[in-house]
């Protein structure tokens, strides 16, 4: 498998990002997709939610 390179790096999350890392999680929809859609990391991801206070399922 392809080593994936992250060039986002430490970027400063978007209002477009965050209002739809809520609009998603709120769908119910997983981690890994989630990530996907933000074309950020499921690490990135999840301290945001949690910083936010959402809820994200665990697999889908």
């Amino acid at each position: 498998m392809a080593e994936q390179r992250f060039e986002r790096h430490k970027q400063a999350w978007t209002q477009d990002e965050i209002q739809k890392l809520h609009t998603l999680a709120k769908k119910g929809m997983g981690l890994k997709a989630i990530a996907k859609a933000l074309t950020r990391t499921e690490e990135s991801v999840k301290a945001r939610a949690k910083e936010d206070g959402l809820n994200i399922a665990k697999l889908r």
